[in-house]
Formats: C-alpha cells, structure tokens, sequence
C-alpha cells in the first residue's frame, strides 16, 4: 500500500530539508489555527512544500509538490507572533491538495528514506570539501546564510543532507536535491550544482 497521509500545509519561499532546522513567526489566522490544532497530535507535524509563485503571507500561491515533513521541537510567544522552531524529517509528494478550510491541507506520499552505505564516505568527504570551498570563496563577495565553517551532524545521512542544505545554490537546484533518489545521486547532484554556482557567482 503507499504510504499517504493527510496533512496540514504550510507553504513557504525557502526549501526544507530533512535534519535543518526551520524557525518560523506565525501570525496570521490561519496558520495559528493549524499550529492549534498541529500541537494537540502526537508527534506534532505538518508539511512544508516551496512556493512556486506568489507570496507566504495572504494565501493564493502556486506551489510545487515536493517537500519535508516537519515536527515541531520548540514554541514559543513573541510581540505579536507565535515562535515556532521545527526540524525536516521525512520527504514527501502532494498526491493532492484538498479544501483550505481554514488553512491548506493535502494528501501526500511519504518518500522512503535514502540508505547510507560507508562506501560513499570517501565520495561524501570530497563532496563536502567543495561545498565548504566554494561557499567561503563566494563569502568573499556576497553575504552568506551559512558559514563555511558550519558543523554537520555525526550520523552520516543527516550530514548529507544538512550538506545539500548548505551548499550555495538556489532553491530550484534545492528542490532538484530534495527530490534524490539515491545517496549517490544526491552527492553527484550537489557537487554538480555546487561547481555550477561557482561558475555563475565567481569572477573569472
């Protein structure tokens, strides 16, 4: 049987991948609503997907139907919003949106997860090395989400993928390494748009 399940939905402008962390200020109506009714099940989650066009605040956007579940870790007030920090876990596909009633909702397909095998620590460790290469030579010029320097999980695969969250690259080639069918593929797949950032954002 596929592994479909209904889900809130929250659509943002950024990708999450699973092992990052995302931090959100919820305040509009809606999405507070979903929080409400996100932290009274166990465990609490809901799905994240980018948005293809439009805007995160308002409704009416164009989204694609790739992305992360994510589980809440941590809640808390601000002026005027609600602080919300999650964590990506597993991937997922929109089989289909149903009615937003009061907030988006879908049904969707969880993705298995990748399978680790040590004979990619070699691979993993010369991918790694570009990634954080090429970020601090493009520190240099523009300014950075992450540091060059920034720390990977212990546990292999979550490594890998908090290294496809940090390479400098833009949310569609984000979304293209979301969507990895193997851990081979996924360490080609960021070494490749890895160099192509460089070629695009480095002076000659």
């Amino acid at each position: 049987m596929e592994d479909l399940v209904e889900l809130p939905m929250f659509p943002l402008g950024s990708v999450l991948f699973p092992a990052m962390p995302l931090p959100l200020r919820i305040f509009e109506d809606r999405y507070l609503q979903m929080l409400q009714d996100v932290l009274v099940q166990e465990p609490a989650e809901f799905g994240v997907v980018l948005i293809e066009r439009g805007h995160e605040v308002g409704g009416g956007e164009h989204r694609f139907a790739t992305g992360t579940v994510a589980q809440v870790v941590e809640v808390g007030e601000g002026d005027g919003f609600i602080s919300l920090l999650a964590q990506g876990g597993r991937r997922l596909e929109v089989v289909e949106w149903l009615p937003e009633a009061p907030y988006p909702r879908a049904t969707v397909r969880l993705r298995p997860a990748l399978e680790w095998d040590e004979r990619w620590r070699d691979r993993f460790d010369e991918v790694e090395e570009l990634v954080r290469v090429t970020m601090a030579r493009i520190s240099e010029f523009e300014e950075q989400r992450w540091s060059s320097t920034i720390g990977l999980a212990d546990e292999p695969l979550a490594a890998l993928w908090q290294l496809a969250a940090i390479a400098p690259i833009g949310a569609y080639d984000q979304l293209s390494l979301l969507a990895a069918t193997s851990v081979e593929g996924l360490l080609d797949a960021v070494a490749t748009a890895t160099v192509e950032a460089a070629e695009l954002r480095l002076p000659d």
